[in-house]
């Protein structure tokens, strides 16, 4: 089953979608918060005619497993090229909100005016190891299993239990069989590779996501996306973690900030 069947939504009640949470798209039985996200974000489109994700904030609830599931929409506000709109994800009870501006298609498409910084530097896909999922954890989770995901080889240490001693992680992510990336994967992608925090000297251990927001920049265009994810401070029992993805021809396509609790 490809992204797109595993996060598809269909119509329900006014207002409500249905979704089917698939399996393996999980940290050791908990759904994956940006496999979540993307198929919060589905639902949101449907309901503002098709708009695309540009800014997708979530706060996690509690976990949530395999199975089905109900996203409640609301639109809070629609504008000529923008829509805010608000959503629950549960299945019981709820466990992810979620709140997000939406935005034509073709909103993304502007040039870029400034930037101010480059792509993580990367050896070529195929000297970096692939991430492959371990059945007895601590990594990598069932969910890389889903994709191919290829970590910088300074950054694959906690694959192997040797950290790195700096906080963070590249490297390469694309979809199997040349399914194309758009802005609902942008979602996954940014909450997809090993926390960065696991090259630093803590435990290898679950680290809840509290809140995590994903800016979509730009369409990538095809091919392999360059990822770099970092965290600077691990404190009050808090950690967080940014990230920049970029496409094949170098130009910014996502960023994400996520809240952690420190692994436990």
């Amino acid at each position: 089953m490809n992204f797109g069947e595993a996060s598809a939504v269909t119509p329900g009640e006014e207002g409500v979608w249905k979704a089917e949470v698939q399996p393996d798209w999980d940290i050791f039985g908990v759904s994956n918060g940006g496999y979540l996200m993307a198929i919060g974000a589905r639902a949101m489109s449907g309901s503002s005619q098709d708009r695309r994700p540009v800014s997708l904030t979530a706060h996690f609830l509690r976990p949530l497993s395999a199975g089905p599931v109900e996203v409640a929409v609301d639109t809070l506000k629609t504008g000529r090229t923008f829509s805010t709109m608000r959503a629950t994800i549960g299945a019981a009870s709820d466990s992810v909100a979620l709140l997000g501006s939406f935005a034509d298609p073709g909103a993304l498409d502007a040039e870029d005016l400034y930037v101010g910084a480059r792509p993580p530097d990367l050896p070529p896909p195929d000297e970096c190891p692939r991430a492959i999922p371990s059945p007895d954890g601590p990594l990598p989770p069932p969910i890389v299993g889903q994709f191919e995901e290829r970590i910088h080889p300074e950054d694959a240490g906690p694959l192997q239990g040797r950290p790195s001693g700096v906080a963070r992680m590249r490297g390469w992510f694309r979809l199997d069989h040349e399914e194309p990336i758009d802005a609902f994967t942008l979602l996954l992608v940014a909450d997809a590779f090993p926390p960065a925090v696991f090259n630093a000297d803590l435990p290898l251990a679950w680290t809840p996501t509290l809140e995590m927001t994903t800016q979509v920049r730009a369409v990538p265009a095809g091919g392999w996306l360059r990822c770099q994810f970092t965290t600077r401070f691990v404190s009050g029992g808090l950690l967080e973690e940014d990230g920049e993805i970029w496409d094949v021809s170098g130009r910014l396509v996502a960023l994400s900030r996520q809240l952690a609790l420190v692994p436990r």
